[in-house]
């Protein structure tokens, strides 16, 4: 969902005039960490169905992954977008922490992705994620809002994906808008100095 929320963002950055070029003035403390996250995030995934240890580490490494995430969000809070984006990560934070270390997802909200899927899910071994259940603490924070056509992927999010989505575009949106594209300045250009020549 995150990728999603970002991709809709640069597009319409783009039909609003602004630039890709902005996003090379983005200036981060400590940005390595986040391309460091989504590996180890991705390498759990790929691993956990293949190596024991990683299998039985794995809710411990999710949390770790999101306190270190939390932590690199709050050292950018001053960014544009970023305390939204910080809300969003904590709301998933909480009920993953509350739940083991797997962010629930509703079956029924989850139907459409197969069964494949859901028996992955009630297994509890399909990436960080696992079926609510009676037990389950906090569910509405969990995966419970279907996305499904005309939504062009099928999946199933939380509130606190929303959160994250809304701030990551307003981040995206402040980047692209202050580097205009050149065809932006032009018009503007144009348009300022037509009233000179009439």
């Amino acid at each position: 969902m995150v990728y999603d929320g970002i991709i809709l963002s640069l597009l319409i950055g783009w039909f609003r005039g602004g630039s890709l070029k902005g996003l090379a003035n983005m200036k981060l403390r400590g940005g390595w960490l986040f391309p460091l996250l989504l590996a180890v995030q991705f390498a759990v995934f790929f691993l956990q169905e293949r190596v024991a240890w990683i299998a039985k580490m794995s809710n411990g490494i999710f949390l770790l992954v999101y306190i270190i995430g939390l932590v690199f969000l709050w050292l950018n809070r001053h960014q544009p977008g970023f305390p939204v984006i910080f809300a969003g990560v904590l709301l998933n934070f909480i009920v993953m922490a509350l739940n083991g270390g797997r962010m629930p997802v509703s079956i029924e909200a989850a139907q459409f992705l197969g069964r494949e899927y859901i028996e992955a899910l009630k297994a509890g071994m399909y990436g960080k994620h696992q079926a609510i259940t009676s037990e389950t603490l906090l569910p509405f924070l969990g995966d419970i809002i279907p996305l499904s056509p005309p939504y062009p992927r099928q999946q199933v999010i939380s509130i606190g994906d929303v959160v994250m989505n809304v701030g990551a575009f307003l981040f995206i949106q402040h980047l692209m808008l202050s580097a205009p594209r050149h065809g932006a300045d032009d018009a503007e250009n144009e348009t300022t100095a037509a009233p000179a020549n009439q």
